[in-house]
C-alpha cells in the first residue's frame, strides 16, 4: 500500500493503521534520574498515574521530573490504533498515537489539577496537529484520562484556561481529550532522553503560550 505523500496532520483510521506487533518494546525498570524509582509497574502504594501529550516528548516528559510530587516519568505511545508500536511508525503518521508521557505522582503533594497546571502552561494546546514546528498527528496536544475523576477534573480546567486564553486573544484549545486506552512504552533510548546522564547539552523546543493557567484556583468550584 502506497503512502507517499500522505498528509500527516491527518489522523488514521483503524482499518488503515499499521499492524504492529504483539509484543512490547524493551524498556529498562528504572528511571535514568531517579534510579532508584520504577517507570513500569507496580509503583509505590498511594500514587496515581496521568497520561499527558505535549508535542515532543522529550521536553514534556522532562518538565514533569522536575515537578514536585511527581514520582516518576516514562515516555511512549497513546490515543492511537497500532499495538506496541516503534518511534518510526509513529512518526509515519500511520499509528494514530500521540508522542505522550506517563506520569506517576502523589496526590497529596501534587492534585491532579495543579498536574493539569503544569501540562497547559508547558505548550500551545491551540494548534492542532502540531506544535512548534513539529508537524503532524503524533504532536497533537491530549490529555488522556484514567477514570471519571480525571475526567471530571481535566474537563473543567479546559475550561478555566480556554477562558484564559480567550483574555489574551489566543484560539481554541484542540487538545484531545479521551479516556486512556493503552500506553505504550517507547523505545529505551527515549527513556529520559534530556537527563544528564543520556544528553547533558540536549534541547526540545517545547513552548508554552505564556498565559499562566488559574485551574488549582477553580476546578473544584
Amino acid at each position: 500500500m502506497a503512502w507517499f505523500g500522505r498528509d500527516k496532520t491527518e489522523l488514521i483510521a483503524a482499518a488503515r493503521a499499521l499492524p504492529g506487533r504483539s509484543q512490547p518494546l524493551a524498556v529498562p525498570t528504572q528511571h535514568a534520574v531517579h534510579p532508584d524509582r520504577r517507570i513500569v509497574p507496580p509503583f509505590p502504594e498511594g500514587l496515581e498515574t496521568a497520561v499527558v501529550a505535549m508535542g515532543c516528548f522529550w521536553g514534556a516528559e522532562r518538565a514533569f521530573w522536575q515537578t514536585p510530587g511527581v514520582y516518576s516519568t516514562a515516555v511512549g505511545y497513546a490515543g492511537g490504533h497500532t499495538p506496541n508500536p516503534t518511534y518510526e511508525e509513529v512518526c509515519s503518521g500511520l499509528t494514530g498515537h500521540t508522542e505522550a508521557v506517563l506520569v506517576v505522582f502523589d496526590p497529596k503533594v501534587l492534585p491532579y489539577a495543579e498536574l493539569l497546571r503544569v501540562f497547559w502552561q508547558g505548550h500551545n494546546p491551540t494548534q492542532g496537529m502540531r506544535q512548534g514546528n513539529d508537524v503532524g498527528s503524533q504532536y497533537r496536544s491530549a490529555v488522556y484520562w484514567t477514570d471519571e475523576a480525571q475526567h471530571e477534573v481535566v474537563e473543567a480546567s479546559a475550561k478555566v484556561y480556554q477562558e484564559a486564553l480567550n483574555g489574551s486573544g489566543l484560539g481554541q484549545i484542540t487538545t484531545e481529550i479521551a479516556p486512556l486506552r493503552e500506553f505504550y512504552y517507547a523505545e529505551g533510548y527515549h527513556q529520559q532522553y534530556l537527563s544528564d546522564a543520556k544528553n547533558p547539552n540536549g534541547y526540545c523546543g517545547l513552548g508554552g503560550t505564556g498565559v499562566s493557567c488559574p485551574v488549582g484556583l477553580h476546578v473544584s468550584d
